[in-house]
């Protein structure tokens, strides 16, 4: 009896008194673990939304600037009077709200590209946007502009706790948005330079803090402060030295530049910013020599968080006290009435256990809720007994029965899915096939009103077309190329209209209409393409427009897999499969490959590594297609970098 009630006591007050005090540290350094964990994930998406907005200003900048060198308006000014060009180059430096704008001659801009890669790109035909570093007198020579903005780029340092020491007085060099883009007029080649002066530039660094740290007017908006660093001083921020005083010229501790700028990693701790503790993001940013040149900083306010953890703490403990002073009185008065009903019961659970169903604790003295339940315990015995015979007499036909249920379940789920897989197969070719078919239609009519205007300027000129003859056949031959890829379009919207049931198709045939069709993502990424079609390819049956999608998707992924240049090879010729002649195409990128974890996911439907961007559907469809030929379609890695896909289709028969 005593070793019963000794064991009641340890079992009930150990927990109370000892293991749940370990488990609350536990839980507690585990929650504040996650909790800072928590931070840090926060502020990496505070920076990659401040470095997107950054890359999206480098984008849009050079974009603009090329459209302006391409414009019509552009070409007239070029050629006329010089002096109309700085006017209208001014016009548009305050519309675009760049800080400079200027034309160089191609000869002049050969010698310039020495000293800066931008120029250099946009000299050899190729429209390039960096930040680079302006000296003082590379703002000064700047044409219209220079003298202001050296003076604007101007920032006296601040002495600093716990930075790098430096003799240095003053920072005037410039952070620049610097991009450069070809002038292609006949007569003025050269390239069109333009820029944004990142020095003070406290509208861009607002609007990345805006982004960043909305304020909601809600008391738990985090605060948060975001600076860009040119190596390591502040050149534009929204951290205070006092509270109406911005904190340009103060610089970075020792620890973060060593780890950002000379190590070249991103900072995600506490770090000391100025005047407090943030949790902070430090990452570097590179310039057009690919030297590391500066940071992108974003972070917030640490010490509400280093509260809401401390007061969590005391709360946690204090309601532990409670618990405890209030619990283990209370339980051991009560203890004492149930130690003796327990025991018994504990005796005839353990013969039960041991297999003597017929095992009963009988009448107890109390007459309490324990006394109600030792009863109960008996009836319950007793029908545990009766249902033990009965189960045992079900358990087979159980068996029998789920055994069946779960092969019906498992065809009817393999139906289902093969249904689903052709419906949104089916919903996506008819979406795209009704879209293209429209565009195809549109585009068309303008070119047929293009062609008929042409062929009446030839014959009202006759012979006075002469001048502009190569003008004229340059029209020509391009609403020819509109024609053709309006032809393709349509074949590829329509195929019904086209006889495209399953015939024999020669593989190399379909890859020249299909490269027609993706010539402008192919020139939009900057994407070279190899094409090696070996003469002995046998023809394969399939439906050519379903062999099209399939080689449109295999090339569209490739190319925006490579994103800024690269060489895609298309290589077909014949291969022989488990004795089974036939054909292979293989699609192979120069890109950063497949993640090896995702390869093998890469068919399954909506799956997609570009998110937002697509339904993950291109895949899952080629490779249904590809099957319904008697076809195989795999993918891997290539050892020398880059993805692979390799289309295998049976050769025709006879």
């Amino acid at each position: 009896m005593t070793s019963v009630r000794l064991r009641l006591l340890i079992l009930a007050l150990l927990p109370l008194v000892v293991l749940m005090p370990l488990l609350l540290l536990v839980a507690i350094n585990r929650w504040s673990a996650n909790y800072d964990s928590l931070l840090i994930t926060n502020v990496t998406s505070d920076l990659r939304i401040a470095n997107q907005y950054l890359q999206r200003i480098l984008t849009t900048t050079g974009t603009e600037v090329t459209a302006l060198a391409r414009s019509l308006n552009f070409d007239a000014v070029a050629q006329g009077d010089p002096a109309d060009m700085s006017a209208f180059l001014d016009t548009n430096r305050r519309s675009l709200g760049l800080d400079f704008l200027y034309y160089l001659p191609l000869p002049e801009a050969r010698r310039r590209g020495v000293d800066w890669p931008v120029i250099d790109t946009a000299a050899k035909g190729r429209p390039a946007t960096e930040i680079d570093i302006f000296s003082s007198r590379d703002l000064e020579n700047l044409p219209e502009t220079g003298q202001s903005l050296a003076t604007r780029a101007v920032v006296p340092l601040v002495s600093t706790r716990a930075a790098v020491p430096t003799n240095r007085r003053v920072e005037d060099r410039g952070m620049v948005v610097h991009t450069a883009t070809p002038v292609s007029t006949r007569g003025r080649e050269g390239i069109l330079v333009g820029g944004i002066l990142l020095n003070r530039n406290l509208d861009f660094i607002d609007t990345i803090n805006a982004l960043v740290y909305r304020d909601t007017g809600r008391s738990g908006d985090r605060q948060g402060t975001a600076t860009l660093f040119l190596e390591d001083v502040r050149i534009s921020t929204n951290v205070r030295l006092f509270a109406d005083e911005r904190a340009l010229g103060t610089r970075v501790s020792a620890a973060v530049r060593g780890t950002v700028l000379d190590e070249g990693q991103t900072w995600l701790d506490s770090a000391f910013v100025v005047n407090d503790w943030y949790i902070s993001a430090y990452q570097p940013l590179i310039d057009s020599f690919g030297d590391r040149v500066g940071m992108l900083y974003v972070g917030f306010l640490q010490a509400p968080f280093d509260a809401a953890k401390r007061n969590a703490y005391l709360l946690v403990l204090a309601a532990f006290l409670i618990v405890l002073a209030v619990s283990a009185p209370l339980f051991l008065r009560l203890a004492r009435t149930i130690f003796a009903p327990l025991e018994r019961m504990t005796r005839t659970m353990e013969r039960v256990e041991a297999g003597h169903l017929d095992a009963r604790i009988g009448p107890v003295a109390a007459r309490d809720e324990i006394g109600t339940v030792a009863a109960h315990l008996d009836s319950l015995l007793d029908q545990v007994q009766e249902r033990d015979r009965a189960l045992r007499a079900w358990n087979d036909a159980l068996n029998a029965r789920v055994e069946a249920r779960t092969a019906e379940l498992r065809e009817a789920n393999a139906k289902l899915e093969i249904t689903y897989q052709q419906l949104v197969m089916s919903e996506k070719l008819a979406s795209i096939g009704e879209i293209t078919a429209g565009v195809a239609h549109e585009i068309n009519n303008p070119a047929a009103v293009i062609q008929g205007n042409l062929d009446v300027i030839r014959q009202t000129l006759g012979a006075g077309s002469l001048p502009v003859i190569t003008e004229l056949d340059l029209i020509d031959r391009q609403v020819g190329r509109i024609s053709a890829i309006v032809g393709k379009l349509l074949q590829f919207a329509r195929p019904g209209e086209f006889g495209t049931f399953e015939e024999d198709v020669e593989i190399a045939s379909v890859l020249r209409d299909c490269l027609v069709l993706v010539d402008h993502v192919v020139a939009k990424a900057g994407v070279t393409v190899v094409i090696d079609a070996q003469p002995d390819t046998p023809l394969v049956r399939i439906n050519p427009g379903e062999l099209q999608q399939v080689i449109i998707n295999l090339v569209t992924n490739a190319a925006q897999a490579m994103k800024t240049g690269g060489r895609l090879a298309v290589t077909t010729h014949a291969e022989s499969r488990e004795g089974h002649a036939g054909a292979a195409l293989i699609v192979a990128d120069s890109g950063p490959g497949i993640p090896e974890d995702k390869l093998a996911l890469v068919f399954d439907p909506f799956f997609t590594t570009k998110q937002g961007e697509g339904t993950g559907l291109g895949l899952s469809v080629s490779q249904t297609l590809i099957r319904q030929a008697g076809g195989l379609i795999t993918a891997r890695n290539r050892p020398e970098g880059g993805a692979e896909f390799t289309v295998w289709l049976p050769a025709q028969v006879g």
